[in-house]
């Protein structure tokens, strides 16, 4: 739909219905949008390519954003529609399954790099994570020891999940697609990092593979 700049828009935030943080807003002529997905500066031909397949492909009405530290997709809303959605329940709450289903394919990944590549292998990936995490602008990611907690600490297990969108999911699971190629190359790493799906009950499985079919990002782990 448009391809913009920074100083072409206005980037505003209004509360979460259910949680205590903001959601990002972007009003170009009067018209509002809510964010997708995040890309980095370097990424500028995988960002056009996202945005080109949700306009020209899904029939979406859709918004580019080029600023000098990332590029970011944005899909258009209505205010009124948001404040519906909180008044309903609000499907803009992220259920903590798929949360914890991108949890275990991160953490899946990292054990996986550590077994068969060693551990200055492993904390390489976790750097590599600790970045997309930084501008992504991830929640509950501030500091190392966040950031291993999540990549050790089981999360089917744990009493909280991050309070992360769902653009943060497609963000996580589309930098870990193609960090997984910089480590594995053609070997088939998708596969081995799906497996850790089976720890979920089946029906929670059914749903997250129904979701991530149908995300943007769903064709990458396929």
């Amino acid at each position: 739909m448009f391809i913009l700049k920074r100083q072409d828009v206005e980037i505003s935030s209004i509360p979460h219905p259910k949680r205590d943080q903001k959601i990002p807003i972007l009003t170009y002529q009067g018209l509002t949008f809510r964010l997708i997905s995040i890309f980095q500066a370097n990424q500028e031909e995988e960002a056009r390519a996202f945005w080109r397949d949700l306009t020209d492909n899904q029939g979406k009405a859709c918004v580019l954003l080029e600023e000098p530290e990332r590029y970011s997709v944005w899909g258009k809303v209505r205010l009124d529609q948001l404040a519906n959605e909180a008044h309903e329940g609000g499907t803009d709450a992220t259920p903590p399954m798929l949360i914890q289903a991108c949890l275990l394919m991160l953490q899946a990944m990292y054990i996986d790099i550590e077994d068969l590549m060693g551990t200055r292998q492993a904390a390489t990936f976790q750097k590599d994570i600790t970045e997309v995490f930084r501008q992504g602008h991830f929640p509950q990611t501030e500091s190392l020891d966040a950031i291993k907690q999540l990549l050790t600490i089981d999360p089917l297990s744990s009493l909280q999940t991050p309070p992360w969108q769902e653009a943060h999911l497609h963000t996580l699971l589309r930098e870990l697609h193609r960090i997984g190629k910089t480590y594995f190359g053609k070997s088939p790493f998708a596969e081995r990092t799906l497996e850790a799906l089976q720890d979920l009950p089946a029906a929670e499985r059914s749903r997250f593979s129904t979701w991530l079919n149908r995300s943007p990002i769903g064709t990458l782990w396929r």
